[in-house]
């Protein structure tokens, strides 16, 4: 398993993986050809700075797993850069064998070269397995999350 920034040609895994759960089979459209917003997103990500879309990727090219880490400057803190990861996804061959801690390894590594002071994510409530993990990879839950859906 290697880990790599996404390249155009693996989105449409991407995608799989992000819509292959029950939270995400309500928020993703899987079509071939993808929907033109997700080609639109990914090359918006591309042209920000700080921002990676990491991808694990097998030994036959297919994209086992996924996260989003974006790098933002900001003044508290002492002017602190953090990382916050999101749109994490193992595909369900993969769980439970080391590859969500292998890649989470990979994106703190990423954000450490950038400098940042921390790295931040949330967690869907029904998803408390999730948050297991994240625990014991050493994220604490110190805040309570929110969310606005414009439309």
């Amino acid at each position: 398993m290697i880990f790599r920034d996404a390249e155009l040609a693996d989105l449409y895994g991407i995608v799989a993986l992000l819509a292959d759960d029950v939270l995400g089979r309500q928020r993703e459209i899987l079509s071939d050809p993808l929907p033109e917003a997700y080609i639109d997103a990914f090359r918006a990500l591309q042209e920000q700075a700080g921002n990676h879309l990491i991808v694990g990727i097998d030994d036959d090219g297919e994209v086992k797993a996924c996260l989003q880490i974006t790098m933002v400057p900001g003044i508290a803190r002492l002017g602190a850069k953090r990382a916050t990861i999101e749109g994490v996804r193992v595909s369900a061959d993969h769980r439970n064998a080391g590859l969500g801690q292998r890649l989470f390894e990979h994106a703190i590594a990423l954000a450490r070269e950038a400098d940042c002071q921390l790295v931040q994510l949330t967690t869907d409530k029904t998803r408390p397995d999730a948050g297991r993990f994240y625990e014991r990879l050493g994220f604490t839950a110190t805040h309570e999350g929110m969310k606005l859906v414009l439309d």
